[in-house]
């Protein structure tokens, strides 16, 4: 074994088990991203919690020490009234969450995309994850334009018959006004046969947001894993978003034993940190 290897897995080791620790004990982890040993802000998707409510959510996060959530319509309705969101944020931001955006929100009608600016505003953040149509996306650029809102596409695998893969995205907004990019969902884009380190560096101007997670095989068939137990290469990943001084949130999305997902969550989360602070 490599010197550098063995380094990236003393460093792995370590994340996971500071963060484990809070797991088991209710503490804290200790915030790697303030103390410098990792560059980037590590969030959570809000469909990770598809079967909690958001009290429920939120103890998760604290227990985790994850900051940064990227709501999903589950837990904040796009027909939320305007107080009805107010109280929601409220809760966040006395867990000292920060929403910094929402979604994935699908948009198959202009109504949608009215629906989905409209509800960003009223939360206040500066993005919307979403997944317009092809035959919307002029519509949507106009809505990005009058709101100063940004729209990051994501992708959805082989299944998906509009944007399967980033490139898929890329081809299509790259003329588009620059508020206009991608959220790449490593799983699916790996799914879909693209290498997400390269992906990374080629649509380094337009990516918005990450959706971190990792699957067992490459392929279509490919299941939601443990960070760190699939075929991702997360240190070619971390070392292509520190080439391109990525500035955006990397958010875990957990898909597997969803109603009872902690324990994956926070050794996907270790094993996340320790990539970064071995990278670093």
């Amino acid at each position: 074994m490599s010197v550098i290897r063995k380094m990236l897995q003393r460093a792995v080791i370590s994340a996971v088990a500071v963060v484990s620790l809070g797991l088991l004990t209710g503490a804290t982890p200790r915030n790697y991203l303030a103390d410098g040993k990792a560059p980037l802000p590590v969030g959570i998707a809000g469909y990770t919690f598809a079967k909690f409510d958001i009290d429920r959510s939120i103890a998760m996060m604290q227990r985790l020490g994850v900051h940064y959530l990227s709501v999903k319509d589950i837990h904040l309705p796009l027909n939320s009234s305007q107080e009805a969101i107010d109280a929601v944020l409220a809760k966040y931001k006395a867990a000292n969450i920060q929403v910094y955006t929402v979604g994935v929100i699908y948009m198959k009608t202009k109504e949608a995309v009215d629906q989905a600016f409209d509800y960003a505003k009223k939360c206040g953040v500066p993005m919307i994850v979403g997944v317009p149509n092809y035959d919307l996306l002029d519509y949507a650029e106009q809505k990005v334009k009058e709101y100063d809102i940004k729209l990051a596409i994501h992708n959805h695998g082989p299944e998906d018959a509009l944007y399967p893969g980033p490139g898929d995205v890329y081809e299509r907004i790259k003329q588009r006004d620059p508020r206009m990019g991608l959220c790449i969902d490593i799983g699916h884009a790996v799914r879909a046969g693209t290498a997400v380190d390269k992906a990374v560096k080629e649509y380094k101007d337009r990516l918005f947001d990450l959706h971190i997670k990792d699957v067992s095989i490459a392929a279509k068939d490919g299941k939601a894993i443990e960070i760190g137990r699939g075929v991702i290469d997360f240190p070619a990943l971390v070392k292509s978003l520190n080439k391109i001084g990525y500035k955006g949130v990397c958010s875990i999305e957990f898909e597997k034993d969803m109603a009872d997902p902690l324990a994956g969550i926070a050794e996907s989360i270790g094993y996340f940190k320790g990539v970064m602070a071995a990278e670093k």
